[in-house]
């Protein structure tokens, strides 16, 4: 199969960079992922036609943005158990449901659908070939936001290992460059979660007790310009290492066990 084209989009997105990436795989019977919104350089991606099916990584704005305006003679796709949502973050009804095991046909292949939630509850990834589009799993530098109110720091965790697992040939992200060295990656990702997780630990058995202490505690470099997404992705990990039992963790306030 053609690699996919990524094409870039500015966005108003937490990710560095401030773009998006959609992808079209395909030509005349292609599939278009994440359009984040329309713009000249998609238009062109497309070579001026109609994408043929049109489906999101998951619902987060910085990748739906596009979708009315391509929605119209596609097949729109939506993951099952999540329609309302799609409809909320898009205002299309899709026409049809994707879940695990799913393929969608394109001219240039088929294309597999696998389930990886963590980073948001619908979150899918797709497979092409040895390659797979991985939405805001993972990235090339620095790491991905998990918060509390929208992610699952265990499943997560979970979608990076299993992902890990396939030893994929490439990886093609929601933000950034095409991630050439895929099992270095996740393991970089892994490794930074689980010592963030450490630290976490280790502040709130020195005494850390609200979020915005552990946060501090955790943080060695000044994160004044994204506090928000450091002190929910905090509240992620307490989250977690409270379902685990290694932490007390009612919502406001932690305590060691």
């Amino acid at each position: 199969m053609a690699a996919p084209t990524r094409v870039p989009i500015p966005v108003e997105t937490a990710a560095p960079g401030g773009e998006t990436n959609a992808y079209v795989l395909g030509e005349t019977r292609s599939l278009l992922v994440d359009p984040a919104a329309a713009t000249p350089a998609l238009d062109e991606a497309l070579a001026g036609r109609s994408p043929h099916h049109l489906l999101v990584t998951h619902t987060h704005p910085d990748h739906v943005g596009g979708v009315a305006a391509y929605a119209d003679e596609a097949t729109v796709w939506a993951r099952a158990g999540y329609v309302e949502r799609f409809e909320r973050a898009t205002g299309v009804m899709p026409d049809r449901v994707v879940r695990p095991g799913t393929t969608i046909e394109t001219d240039a292949g088929t294309v597999a659908v696998d389930s990886m939630p963590g980073h948001a509850p619908d979150h899918l990834v797709l497979g092409v070939d040895g390659d797979r589009l991985v939405g805001d799993l993972a990235v090339a530098t620095g790491s991905v936001v998990v918060g509390r109110d929208d992610g699952d720091m265990r499943a997560y965790l979970t979608a990076l290992r299993r992902l890990h697992a396939r030893d994929p040939e490439r990886l093609y992200p929601g933000h950034g460059p095409v991630i050439d060295d895929p099992r270095a990656t996740l393991e970089r990702l892994i490794r930074h979660r689980l010592r963030r997780e450490r630290r976490i630990v280790e502040a709130v058995r020195a005494g850390a007790r609200m979020l915005d202490e552990v946060t501090d505690a955790v943080y060695e470099k000044d994160i004044s310009g994204v506090r928000r997404l450091a002190t929910e992705t905090v509240g992620a990990h307490l989250e977690k290492l409270a379902v685990e039992g290694t932490v007390a963790w009612d919502g406001e306030r932690a305590n060691a066990r």
